[in-house]
């Protein structure tokens, strides 16, 4: 007791400044203990710029992609729906690396936590064998199983093949930057990002226009140039991961299969990717029943959603803190701080979105002529963004909650909330709203805000009961 109230007192005070440029460069703090404040701090921001960051990826490419023409923009869009299946099965496993990665490193056994980090790689190689090598073979009946026409297969199936056949690069990128989190050395994710975003930057219009030496590509250079960043991304990581941190640092030795710790990560991971595949799956029901009030309905649906979607990341960033946090903290064998961590984060989260809910609410309208002047979609979507925002509040509290779940191993829990608010809630209410009671889209914009206050009530509830304190993974 003596020698805490002494580190208390000789701790030198630092600035709001000082801890941000600690953040962004990387802190040597130990997350189970001191302020909680300060951790959440240290942890977060690098995480929310490492959200930001891997946004860009997509929004670089369509920023050049639209100067091809239609058939090139839609060849992307098309890809990308595909690809977020890939993203639900890397955000799975990653998930549960992180868990498994932050609990030993909270135990203070960073041995055990750089071999959770070699079978997690180890597991996502094999992964993406899985999903690459069928994809980089049938990407043109991929393109045609989506509906697309015989031109954007002629346009697209390039780039097709060569974002989901390359899916090995985005996985060890979610992978290796899950192990790096579950660790805390968060910044680390966050550079690496900025070192795979500023070679996709520059390779982009290079391969896609062939500037200088580079061929003439087109819409297949904006894939290759996301490949090569991204790759180059991961060949970083494996550098960093063999050179070692302060935290983690995996040895030669340690690369080797370890059935028991690679079956424990899959067993979390299977639940992990249900968990967001679900979440996936669940807009395109809402899609769906949003085309059925026409075109400018889903224009302004489309156009709103990816606004709330935008800035959500910062959350989604704040929320993996949490995750970090709770995994640690339990580890240490400190579980009220684990508690406390999320029931604070969640705060800071409320406050965040409540805020950016309010500027929806108020000036939707404003917000979405940044997009469109077409008449007919301003209106929708304008009410899209302000009934959405409604449920900003209840949607800060449940990412945060689902996140804690997985930090602490249990990914089921999170997956039985999301199925039942998603699937039995939220897609049936969205029909009832908008067809029965004649609600139209708006009905369906309704049932997201409902659908969130419903789950964060739900997963607040099973929080508070504690289980996942006692979990062991």
């Amino acid at each position: 007791m003596v020698m805490e109230a002494t580190s208390v007192v000789t701790e030198s005070p630092r600035t709001l400044w000082s801890s941000l440029a600690e953040a962004i460069r990387g802190s040597h703090q130990d997350y189970t203990q001191g302020s909680l404040n300060r951790a959440i701090l240290l942890l977060a921001v690098p995480m929310v710029l490492e959200m930001v960051l891997e946004s860009l990826f997509a929004v670089v490419d369509v920023f050049w992609v639209g100067r091809l023409g239609a058939n090139a923009v839609a060849t992307v869009g098309l890809t990308e729906s595909m690809l977020s299946l890939v993203f639900a099965v890397g955000m799975g496993l990653s998930l549960s690396t992180t868990a498994m990665v932050a609990r030993r490193i909270g135990e203070k056994d960073p041995e055990g936590a750089a071999v959770a980090g070699v079978q997690a790689i180890i597991l996502g190689l094999i992964v993406s064998l899985l999903i690459g090598l069928p994809c980089l073979l049938f990407a043109s009946n991929l393109l045609r199983m989506m509906g697309a026409s015989p031109e954007i297969v002629a346009t697209g199936s390039g780039y097709t093949r060569i974002c989901l056949g390359g899916s090995c690069a985005v996985l060890l990128l979610f992978l290796n930057n899950a192990i790096f989190r579950g660790a805390g050395d968060a910044a680390i994710a966050m550079r690496l990002l900025w070192v795979s975003n500023i070679i996709n930057l520059v390779l982009d219009p290079c391969l896609i226009f062939g500037w200088g030496p580079f061929p003439r590509l087109r819409v297949t250079g904006a894939a290759l140039a996301t490949l090569i960043g991204r790759s180059i991304g991961v060949l970083y990581q494996f550098y960093r991961l063999l050179k070692g941190t302060e935290r983690i640092r995996i040895l030669t030795r340690q690369i080797r299969l370890q059935w028991n710790v690679l079956f424990r990560l899959l067993r979390v991971s299977l639940t992990g990717i249900l968990q967001f595949a679900i979440a996936h799956t669940s807009w395109i029901g809402l899609v769906r029943i949003v085309s059925t009030f026409g075109a400018a309905a889903l224009a302004g649906y489309t156009i709103a959603i990816r606004i709330v979607i935008f800035v959500i990341l910062p959350s989604w960033g704040l929320s993996n803190a949490a995750a970090t946090l709770v995994g640690q903290n339990l580890g240490a064998g400190r579980p009220d701080r684990a508690e406390q961590a999320v029931w604070r984060t969640g705060l800071y989260n409320v406050i965040f979105l409540g805020t950016v809910g309010l500027v929806f609410v108020l000036f939707p309208e404003p917000i979405i002529r940044r997009f469109t002047h077409d008449p007919a979609v301003v209106p929708l979507g304008a009410a899209c963004l302000r009934i959405v925002s409604y449920g900003n509040l209840g949607y800060a509290y449940f990412m945060v909650m689902m996140q804690a779940f997985n930090g602490a191993g249990d990914t089921v829990t999170p997956t039985i909330v999301n199925f039942f608010g998603f699937w039995l809630f939220e897609i049936p209410l969205a029909y009832w709203l908008a067809i029965p009671l004649h609600m139209r889209s708006n009905g369906v914009f309704a049932s997201i805000a409902i659908a969130e206050g419903a789950m964060a009530v739900a997963s607040a509830i099973l929080f508070k009961q504690g289980k996942w304190k006692k979990k062991k993974i």
